[in-house]
């Protein structure tokens, strides 16, 4: 059974990461050489299990050739329910 993204919040930044990974052409692989991680870093970003700092939050972006902005406009901290699990 998969794990459920940390929150909200984590797994919207995972769908970004992905959504800009592909339209950018990379491989998970790819972006993770590019960022400085490990390529399971990536992939578990993607699914919304980690909760990035911001250091890597900067290293995606840059491995995106986006802005960080981009990857958290909008978003907003985890409920207290989504705390407590």
């Amino acid at each position: 059974m998969a794990k459920p993204p940390i929150s909200a919040a984590t797994r919207m930044v995972g769908v970004r990461v992905r959504e800009f990974r592909v339209k950018a052409g990379l491989s998970q692989e790819q972006l993770a050489e590019r960022a400085g991680v490990h390529w399971t870093f990536v992939s578990q970003v993607e699914r919304g299990l980690r909760n990035i700092n911001l250091h890597n939050l900067l290293k995606f972006a840059d491995g995106l050739g986006v802005n960080p902005a981009s990857l958290v406009d909008g978003l907003h901290p985890p409920s207290v329910e989504e705390q407590r699990v």
